[in-house]
């Protein structure tokens, strides 16, 4: 096995997003001191929360060799369904909210691996075939109306804080207490992939699903179990998203997927499959919250915005390119 030099650590891709990180923040900070807060911190954290469970959710699916477009409308039918039902027939149960809306997911999950695993349709085509026809039930059952109106159970959870800190401004700023769903997925999924017999099996099979399934390695059950479980997670997150927001919106998910993607592979996840961790799908995750939500900050017009998160997507995702066409050039020893 290769050893990894001092140089190559300082040099690796999750350094470098968080060279970018700290000149970024530095940046904004150095206009508007407002930057360095806790209340910065915190509503970056809320920012990336949803997101940040989604890219993980992505982040498991590339290091098994495939890629999924399917989960904002997954996301969205879970916590559609889940709010409707729960107020046309009066469930007023925060433990069925988020078992529902995991179930929900679940189901659509394991269809993106049937297509996948069963019938041998490319990842890409199978979830946005699956994408299509989920968009298109939430919206015909919808009509493309929201709910604003979410049972109490759950709505009450929206208030819900682990703890607060006073702000610059006099008053109080706070940390959701869902910030735990993220915390606690981080830790599970690196403990799986580094860890676990399960992990090795899913980095083999993004690596080379022949050489997986010579080595014995069930490669059809193990996408199974990868899109169901990303499902139910899905769905989770779908309808923590619902009560953050405090209503159930069918769309507002919906054109998520290429920036998660983006901070995906922004983390040194290549797309080609057999590499990530959860460490840099965190870091680009954040990376990409900091531009979107801060740049306002510095003075950057919002119709700029979307360019400037444009470009550092494509500056990230070549890096990430590069360095792995490197790797994979490189002399094995």
């Amino acid at each position: 096995m290769k050893k990894i030099s001092a140089k190559e650590n300082f040099t690796s891709n999750e350094m470098i997003v968080v060279y970018i990180i700290i000149a970024l923040s530095f940046a904004i900070g150095s206009i508007n001191s407002s930057f360095f807060s806790v209340g910065t911190i915190f509503d970056t954290s809320r920012a990336m929360l949803i997101m940040l469970i989604f890219a993980l959710c992505e982040m498991v699916v590339i290091i098994s060799g495939g890629i999924d477009v399917s989960f904002p409308a997954i996301a969205s039918f879970s916590l559609y369904l889940t709010i409707s039902l729960m107020n046309k027939y009066h469930i007023n149960n925060v433990v069925f909210a988020f078992a529902f809306a995991g179930i929900i997911g679940l189901v659509w999950g394991l269809l993106n691996g049937l297509l996948i695993g069963k019938y041998k349709i490319p990842a890409l085509i199978a979830t946005l075939g699956t994408s299509s026809l989920v968009n298109g039930a939430i919206l015909v059952y919808s009509n493309g109306k929201e709910i604003s109106n979410i049972p109490s159970a759950v709505d009450v959870l929206s208030q819900k804080y682990l703890f607060s800190v006073a702000s610059s401004t006099g008053g109080k700023t706070s940390m959701t207490v869902f910030i735990i769903l993220p915390i606690v997925l981080c830790i599970l999924i690196h403990w799986v992939l580094r860890h676990t017999m399960l992990g090795r099996k899913i980095y083999a099979i993004g690596g080379d699903t022949n050489a997986a399934r010579i080595a014995g390695i069930n490669v059809k059950r193990t996408q199974y179990f990868i899109y169901a479980a990303t499902g139910f997670l899905i769905g989770i997150a779908g309808v923590s998203n619902s009560i953050l927001m405090r209503n159930a919106n069918p769309s507002n998910l919906m054109g998520s997927e290429m920036i998660v993607i983006a901070a995906v592979v922004i983390g040194g996840t290549r797309i080609t499959g057999g590499h990530g961790s959860v460490i840099g799908t965190i870091l680009g995750v954040l990376l990409l919250t900091i531009v979107s939500n801060n740049l306002i900050m510095i003075g950057i017009p919002s119709s700029l915005q979307t360019f400037t998160v444009g470009l550092i997507m494509v500056i990230g995702t070549s890096i990430t390119s590069l360095k792995a066409k490197k790797i994979a050039l490189s002399p094995k020893i």
